[in-house]
């Protein structure tokens, strides 16, 4: 059904109560092995994005910020460790700088049709919480799994209609998902659930601001939807009063953070998609999580793709007249405007966003990793002359946001054209990278400032998570400085 402006919903919230019922009774035996597999993937996948991220000056620069937060100088009995680095922080400072180290290189996985980055709010949620209660694997996976099977349903009701408005999801609907999947790990009731739904309802933030600048304030998002996700499952738990109807009421999230042309879009059906009144999932999202094949905006992934194709067929790049691209028009306030500043990025934050490096970079070099966002590359004088000449349209014929579409078409000056189409991006589950591609990426990741020998290690305990009996000891091999 789709939503439009009726009269708020009577309580409880039916989302909130099914999402509540579906948490608090999943078990880990009720989920197929291979979806098991992959949600261990997944967070192996993000815990190597992290490890990469360890010597760049926005890890080492908010490590440092974080440490000057007031308060940080507790027992070391009641501190937790961040990834990749040996100073231990409060429990909350370490679930904030371990949300900053997962997304900051824009890395991570995403959800196709919630357009959001849960993997990076829900597991640090869970990961220091988890080390300092001693809880099992099992128990942390359980948890992570509800996470993301519920922050994928919020997040896709609305239809991608968060960034339209100016929001972030994975920092908005994060802190949803973080709270629900914090309160099963702390074994709170369907009530409980609710109440955390509600009480994050005030704590969910996260503006689209940095995408005009390139300025750091994405980085910040996932980590502190964790750190809400906690806050509100505590309060939970201790019986604070909160909002029942967190999502359909008068100031919910759909009325609060949509317009009402937006509001109109939405479909809460999505919301509860696959989950029956006993709180039984029928079927996973978590298996509609896309790994990232390149460390940028996931909306310019299959325009990478094509451009690095046409490479590969040969293409006499000095010969570039001009380059158009066809994307999603859902996309092309995020990576294809102010056109001036996505053609010259000055950072690697803005390359990330840049459709026309993206383009460039595949057409004259045929490849987009993270030696591509260092400064020399996206600053080289051959690539933003090329830059200057790639030009967006909006495609009509783009299945966004069920695929991230991307079309490139390059005229010569000859007059001649080369097409080259990608009508669902890698990564997606109708496409995905396999389980051996991603441990190929973590490794990659993990042995660019820690020895290989370290990185199995890591590798071997979180792909064996349902038998690790404490994630305190998984915690304490990640919380190491660099070795090499």
């Amino acid at each position: 059904m789709t939503q439009t402006t009726d009269p708020p919903s009577s309580h409880p919230d039916a989302v909130a109560a099914t999402l509540a019922t579906y948490t608090h009774r999943l078990q880990l035996g009720d989920v197929p092995a291979e979806t098991s597999l992959r949600a261990r993937h997944l967070m192996l996948d993000a815990i190597g994005c992290a490890l990469a991220a360890r010597r760049e000056d926005f890890a080492l620069r908010f490590e440092s910020a974080v440490h000057a937060l007031p308060g940080v100088n507790v027992p070391a009995a009641c501190t937790a460790g961040a990834i990749g680095f040996s100073r231990r922080l409060p429990l909350r400072d370490a679930t904030l700088l371990n949300g900053v180290l997962t997304h900051g290189l824009d890395y991570d996985d995403t959800h196709m049709a919630g357009v959001i980055h849960l993997s990076v709010s829900v597991l640090p949620a869970l990961f220091s919480l988890a080390a300092a209660r001693e809880q099992s694997g099992a128990d942390m996976l359980t948890a992570y799994i509800a996470g993301l099977e519920t922050g994928a349903r919020i997040a896709s009701v609305v239809k991608s209609g968060f960034h339209g408005q100016g929001f972030h999801p994975t920092g908005v609907v994060g802190a949803f998902a973080s709270a629900l999947a914090v309160g099963r790990m702390i074994g709170l009731d369907q009530a409980g659930l609710v109440a955390a739904q509600g009480i994050a309802l005030s704590l969910a933030s996260g503006s689209l601001q940095f995408i005009e600048d390139g300025s750091w304030t994405k980085r910040i998002h996932p980590g502190w939807a964790a750190q809400a996700g906690i806050t509100a499952a505590t309060f939970a738990q201790q019986n604070i009063p909160a909002p029942d109807a967190p999502y359909t009421g008068r100031y919910g999230l759909f009325r609060s953070y949509l317009d009402s042309a937006r509001q109109a879009q939405i479909d809460l059906a999505l919301g509860t998609a696959g989950i029956d009144a006993e709180g039984r999932a029928s079927h996973w999202e978590l298996n509609n999580v896309a790994v990232k094949p390149f460390p940028m905006c996931h909306f310019v992934h299959a325009s990478a793709d094509a451009a690095i194709a046409l490479r590969r067929q040969g293409i006499d790049t000095a010969a570039i007249r001009s380059v158009e691209v066809a994307v999603p028009a859902g996309v092309v306030q995020a990576v294809c405007e102010p056109q001036d500043a996505k053609r010259r990025p000055t950072s690697d934050y803005e390359a990330k966003f840049s459709l026309p490096y993206a383009v460039a970079s595949g057409l004259l070099r045929g490849r987009l990793g993270l030696k591509e966002l260092e400064p020399a590359a996206f600053s080289d004088e051959g690539v933003r002359d090329l830059m200057a000449r790639v030009n967006y349209v909006e495609d009509p014929a783009s299945t966004f946001p069920r695929h991230y579409t991307g079309e490139v078409r390059v005229t010569f000056e000859d007059g001649s054209t080369r097409v080259h189409r990608e009508p669902v991006n890698r990564g997606h589950a109708e496409r995905p990278l396999t389980n051996d591609e991603v441990r190929e990426k973590f490794m990659d990741n993990a042995t660019l400032w820690f020895p290989r020998a370290h990185a199995e290690a890591v590798c071997a305990q979180v792909l064996g998570l349902d038998k690790l009996a404490s994630v305190r000891t998984l915690e304490s091999l990640l919380a190491a400085d660099p070795q090499l």
